[in-house]
């Protein structure tokens, strides 16, 4: 989306799917191609850590917990060890330390088979920890049609502007009443 509409269509979350999963067919075509050259132990040191910490701590934690809320902790947790920053730096350093190797192709084939496979990126704290639809996206979702019934234009220095994107549809020849644009918001996510 854009940084005044930060969430996703069902579309747009799709797409974003197919953007991952073609990186997951990349890494994993390398390592199908070098799997003579891969240190397993390695690859599967670096695959399951990303969860060994980042993971499991937090989604025990979620099952004890009567409410099922977890601590921030555990989001961030999640979230650090499921950044493709995190994974780069790990992958930086070892391959200034220890040296390149394809092993390493098992922190993206970890991170994008979570995103492509699974939709899971990262935890905003508002959230559950286990994926569960939060009431506020569930009421955008049914709002929501494709073209805002109102924009709000951010101007420079914080002014706001607001108009309706969707004037009132001509009711010529019909004499029919049409309801305000306000009213003839609803639906689901369909764009």
């Amino acid at each position: 989306m854009d940084g005044h509409n930060r969430f996703e269509t069902r579309t747009t979350f799709a797409l974003h799917r197919l953007e991952w999963f073609t990186a997951l067919v990349v890494a994993s075509v390398l390592a199908l191609l070098h799997l003579g050259d891969i240190r397993w132990g390695v690859f599967i040191a670096l695959f399951l850590v990303i969860d060994l910490i980042g993971y499991l701590p937090g989604a025990i934690a979620f099952r004890r917990s009567p409410d099922g809320q977890v601590s921030k902790g555990y989001y961030i947790a999640y979230n650090t060890m499921h950044s493709l920053v995190t994974a780069a730096a790990i992958a930086g350093l070892w391959a200034l330390f220890v040296g390149w190797e394809w092993a390493l192709l098992a922190l993206p084939i970890h991170l994008m088979g979570d995103r492509a496979l699974f939709g899971n990126s990262l935890k905003p704290f508002g959230v559950r920890f286990e994926p569960a639809t939060h009431p506020a996206f569930a009421a955008l979702e049914r709002a929501y049609r494709p073209g805002p019934a109102e924009w709000v234009e951010h101007e420079p220095h914080g002014a706001h502007v607001t108009h309706d994107a969707h004037p009132e549809p001509s009711t010529a020849g019909t004499g029919a009443p049409v309801p305000p644009a306000k009213e003839r918001i609803s639906g689901v996510v369909r764009s």
